[in-house]
């Protein structure tokens, strides 16, 4: 199993704007084999950053989402981002 988690950085002004040009993005990973769940949000404290979650069952799948990659204008919107893959070899009930 992978998470993708992380934060990315865009102008605070712009920030709604950018989220809803992501919506159709999750939907697809949403919808992608593999994906068990896809999630950027608006971070509550930080007016910049975006809270990035993604669950995969496996780097195969995740692969064949990312494709190219984010669309030009959503890439031209990030600032920065510390976003990382992590291999997870165990899941447990909370």
């Amino acid at each position: 199993m992978i998470i993708v988690s992380g934060k990315l950085y865009v102008d605070p002004a712009t920030r709604d704007t950018y989220l809803s040009g992501c919506t159709g993005v999750a939907e697809q990973a949403r919808a992608a084999p593999g994906c068990l769940d896809f999630v950027l949000a608006a971070d509550p404290i930080e007016p910049d950053r975006v809270n990035v979650f993604e669950l995969w069952e496996s780097d195969g799948e995740l692969a064949a989402f990312r494709g190219a990659g984010p669309e030009p204008e959503q890439a031209a919107a990030i600032r920065d981002a510390d976003v990382k893959r992590y291999r997870i070899s165990a899941v447990e009930d909370a």
